[in-house]
């Protein structure tokens, strides 16, 4: 259900312009309709993958592969060189997913970024949260969607923190380091970018709505096609994509503006994840998956926007851990604008908030993406939207 919430618009994007073959870690369900064939593996065992890989390339002419999944980029990048097809080396995607070696590019070029210091247990992340300075971030070094990721305020609060974050790292099948790093006190933004041929586009800004501290949780993410604020943006994140050594792909560059200017976060070497991408096409026009896939198969994109408004997307949570009872919106909420509404969960399910050990797959409701002229009115749509959800959860007792 995950998946095709909210993947489902890059698989249908793609198979639109492409026959696709897929690889997929269970028997495909509704894929199928957009699929020419497919092998089940799992894309983290690099051998199942290769071998899934040979097998397809047996059966049809391959053009290209790419994913938009975190957690596949460097076993993808090393399936294309052995497959012999275009795609930027695994080092590359390596250094995109280990958030501390990231970090030692964008100093060596020179790219404004966070001070970042790699810890193997309790007693080094206290000494580089002094030598860094509270407060600190702490988040494993190769994880995604925000797991693990905390800030500590105080030293009192490291001993539980580094164990917050530790839990994610070892969750994590490529690296169980964890980070302690600058925090970095401002608003988050990401930037959607395309590169070709080493050549980078920033199509568009998303503006974003992280949950209350300690926890940096996205609750919210804007895409306005006259944003002024990708005017300053985009050369940074350019610069953190050629730091990195990106010659070709979609990006989703996160970074913080600390008192207007920006300061990295960290660059994924793929399409955004929370619907962001269709957020980017109901703006702009720009068609993301559409576009990673001409690029992997060696074709020129076209970046032409089409579209000059503007989208919201609220990621809905409960206010408390346990059973949900009840989830349901007002039907007089259905405007033309509400472009879409997804629930992934269902009474009787029992969800776990990111405070109680829990994670946006054990939380999440679902989501609701609205449109409108200026990101200002999309965002307003999405609250009132919001506020007409009924919610009930009977807490664990």
């Amino acid at each position: 259900m995950e998946a095709e919430a909210y993947r489902g618009y890059c698989l249908e994007s793609v198979a639109a312009a492409y026959d696709v073959v897929l690889i997929t870690g269970v028997e495909p369900t509704w894929e199928r309709p957009f699929l020419t064939d497919w092998e089940v593996a799992d894309p983290t065992d690099q051998a199942a993958l290769s071998a899934a890989g040979r097998a397809l390339a047996a059966r049809h002419r391959l053009a290209g592969v790419m994913t938009w999944t975190e957690w596949y980029l460097v076993p993808v990048a090393r399936l294309a060189r052995q497959l012999g097809l275009s795609a930027d080396p695994p080092e590359v995607m390596q250094a995109c997913r280990n958030k501390g070696l990231a970090r030692t590019l964008f100093a060596r070029h020179g790219v404004p970024s966070a001070a970042s210091m790699t810890v193997r247990s309790l007693l080094e992340a206290a000494l580089a949260a002094e030598t860094i300075g509270y407060p600190v971030v702490l988040k494993p070094a190769s994880h995604a969607a925000s797991i693990g990721v905390i800030r500590v305020d105080r030293a009192e609060e490291l001993p539980g923190a580094y164990e917050f974050a530790a839990a994610g790292a070892r969750r994590d099948v490529e690296s169980t380091q964890v980070l302690v790093e600058e925090y970095l006190d401002g608003p988050e933004v990401s930037v959607e970018c395309v590169t070709h041929q080493g050549t980078t586009t920033a199509v568009a800004v998303t503006r974003k709505t992280l949950s209350p501290p300690p926890l940096f949780e996205e609750t919210a993410h804007s895409v306005d096609a006259a944003d002024p604020l990708l005017a300053t943006v985009a050369p940074i994140a350019t610069a953190a994509i050629k730091a990195l050594g990106i010659t070709d792909g979609v990006s989703h560059v996160e970074m913080r503006l600390v008192n207007g200017r920006p300061r990295l976060i960290e660059v994924n070497g793929r399409i955004a994840g929370d619907m962001i991408g269709h957020l980017v096409r109901l703006a702009t026009g720009i068609d993301l998956p559409r576009t990673a896939a001409d690029i992997a198969c060696g074709r020129t994109p076209d970046l032409t926007p089409t579209r000059k408004a503007a989208a919201a997307i609220r990621l809905l949570y409960p206010d408390t851990s346990g059973i949900l009872t009840d989830l349901r919106l007002d039907e007089t909420a259905r405007e033309p604008w509400l472009e879409r509404i997804t629930f992934q969960r269902r009474p009787g399910d029992d969800l776990l908030l990111p405070q109680d050990g829990g994670d946006m797959f054990t939380a999440r409701l679902g989501f609701l993406i609205t449109t409108g002229p200026t990101g200002d009115l999309a965002q307003a749509r999405a609250q009132t939207v919001q506020q007409q959800l009924t919610v009930h959860v009977a807490p664990n007792r």
